[in-house]
C-alpha cells in the first residue's frame, strides 16, 4: 500500500479562508498530494492522498505551521492506505460551509454534542433509551451501518433538518446518538439539535472510520462496508480496502 490517505476536518473560525486557498494549494502541490480540501469561515474539511512523507508534512503544516497559526490544533484525523492513488487531481475549494446543512444559525465552533470515543460507542448504542441515528445519505447506509440505527433516508445532508423536524421530538427523544463516516456530519447535526432544544446529544468521535480502525471485528456492532468518497469506494474493519462485492484487498 504505497499511498497514505488522510481524512481530516475541524470546525474553527477562519475569517481569512479566502486568502488561505492559494497558499494551501501550493503546499499540497509541492508535496505531490491529490484529493479535495474545502475551506469556509467555519473551518476545513478534506481528504488527500500522497506519499507517507508528504502526508505527514502536510498534517504538520496544518497543525503547527504558519499558514493557520495554531488554529487547527484540534484537527480530527484518520489515516488509511491505498494500493493506487485514489484521486485524479487536487482541488482546494471555497465554500459557504465545509459540510452543507443550510442553516446559518448553527455554529459548531460554539457548541456541539458530547464526543463519544469508539471504545465507549457500543455501550451507548446498546442502551435501551438511546435513539441511534445515521446522518449519512441513504445509499451510504445501504452499504453498511450500525445495528439498530435509524436511516433518515437522506439524499443530501441538508435534508437532515426536515428529518429532525418531522421525526425527532425533544420531549420524547431524551438521548440521541449520531454517527457518520468521519465525524463531521454528525458533529454539525449535534449542533443543530442542541439549537432546537435537545439536551442529551452524542456523536461518534472520528466517525465510522475511527471505529473500524480501533474496534476489533469480533466486538464490532458495525455491519457491512463503509462508503468513502474516493476511488477505493469502501473500507472495512482495520480500514482495509473493500470491493463492492464484499471482497477485500489486504
Amino acid at each position: 500500500m504505497p499511498f497514505k490517505v488522510a481524512a481530516l476536518y475541524q470546525f474553527a473560525a477562519l475569517p481569512d479562508f479566502r486568502e488561505l486557498r492559494e497558499p494551501l494549494r501550493a503546499v499540497c502541490a509541492d508535496l505531490g498530494l491529490k484529493g479535495s480540501v474545502l475551506l469556509a469561515h467555519e473551518g476545513i474539511n478534506g481528504t488527500v492522498a500522497g506519499s507517507p512523507e508528504g502526508i505527514d508534512t502536510f498534517v504538520a503544516e496544518l497543525q503547527r505551521g504558519a499558514l493557520f497559526n495554531g488554529r487547527l490544533d484540534k484537527l480530527e484525523l484518520k489515516f488509511s492506505r491505498a494500493s493506487e492513488m485514489p484521486f485524479q487531481r487536487l482541488k482546494v475549494r471555497l465554500k459557504k460551509e465545509i459540510v452543507t446543512l443550510g442553516d446559518a444559525a448553527v455554529d459548531p465552533t460554539r457548541q456541539v454534542g458530547t464526543y463519544v470515543e469508539p471504545s465507549d460507542w457500543n455501550a451507548l448504542i446498546s442502551a435501551p433509551d438511546t435513539l441511534v441515528v445515521d446522518t449519512r445519505n441513504a445509499f451510504e447506509v445501504a452499504m453498511g451501518t450500525f445495528e439498530g440505527a435509524i436511516d433518515p433516508g437522506l439524499k443530501s445532508f441538508g435534508q437532515f433538518k426536515d428529518f429532525a423536524t418531522q421525526r425527532l421530538d425533544p420531549a420524547k427523544h431524551k438521548k440521541i446518538a449520531m454517527f457518520c463516516t468521519g465525524g463531521i456530519r454528525c458533529e454539525k447535526a449535534s449542533a443543530y439539535l442542541l439549537a432546537r432544544g435537545f439536551d442529551e446529544v452524542y456523536h461518534l468521535k472520528g466517525g465510522i472510520l475511527r471505529y473500524l480502525e480501533g474496534i476489533p471485528e469480533r466486538e464490532s456492532r458495525w455491519r457491512g462496508e463503509c462508503f468513502v468518497f474516493d476511488e477505493r469506494l469502501a473500507l472495512g474493519h482495520g480500514l482495509r480496502e473493500h470491493k463492492l462485492n464484499g471482497g477485500s484487498d489486504d
